[in-house]
């Protein structure tokens, strides 16, 4: 079963791809949590990101799409996949079906998680984190038992900047330029699944599950 999961910023895809990992048994393959696990282990593909990533700069496609070739040779991805944050644009989803030709693997599925942008920026602008301790809360899902103070440590809590409407709002906007034409392309192939990621993790989880169940019902008997 291999999957991509897309969603902006603030839709939950983090979450369940994580819990679709658990349930399906297939790792879930973030682009962020792939970059810093090279980096950390000085591969040669690790060290060139490790470049781009202190310069502040964006690590380029091919490199990205070497890791991706890397990390898909790992034998805990023989059953398969769920790429989390990767493509964003056209052109990687274009390097991505370059690079699962090569390896001789299909993706099955291309999975958006639908949330409308008035629901994206409340879930974002909402995040509270401790200044002392790092520990986050949320002033709707899950908010600190005393307004402003750390349940964990006590420390006082701030609104990170990258949480403050404007910069969420700039986010989206990129995002939706960068997805809106990554969609189609998807949904031109044939692979583009949508699901509503309004409701309970519980309630998103389990449209997701009948999606992937879908799926390994009909490759089963395809």
């Amino acid at each position: 079963m291999n999957l991509i999961l897309l969603g902006a910023p603030g839709a939950g895809k983090g979450t369940q791809s994580k819990l679709l990992q658990e349930k399906w048994n297939i790792p879930q393959i973030s682009t962020g949590d792939m970059l810093r696990a090279a980096k950390q282990a000085k591969t040669p593909l690790g060290l060139q990101a490790e470049t781009f990533m202190n310069a502040g700069k964006l690590v380029p496609d091919e490199v990205v799409i070497g890791l991706i070739r890397e990390r898909l040779a790992a034998p805990d991805t023989a059953r398969g996949f769920i790429l989390d944050g990767f493509p964003r644009t056209v052109a990687q989803a274009e390097a991505l079906g370059g690079l699962l030709k090569d390896l001789n693997r299909r993706l099955d599925a291309v999975v958006n998680l639908e949330v409308p942008e008035a629901e994206l920026v409340e879930r974002l602008t909402g995040r509270r984190t401790c200044s002392s301790c790092g520990t986050g809360f949320h002033l709707v899902f899950s908010p600190p038992r005393q307004a402003g103070v750390c349940d964990r440590c006590g420390g006082s809590l701030i609104q990170r900047e990258d949480d403050q409407e404007a910069t969420i709002r700039r986010r989206l906007k990129v995002y939706l330029e960068q997805t809106a034409p990554l969609v189609a392309y998807y949904e031109r192939a044939g692979l583009l699944r949508g699901a509503s990621g309004i409701g309970s993790t519980e309630e998103v989880f389990a449209r997701l599950s009948s999606i992937v169940g879908g799926l390994s019902i009909a490759g089963a008997t395809g």
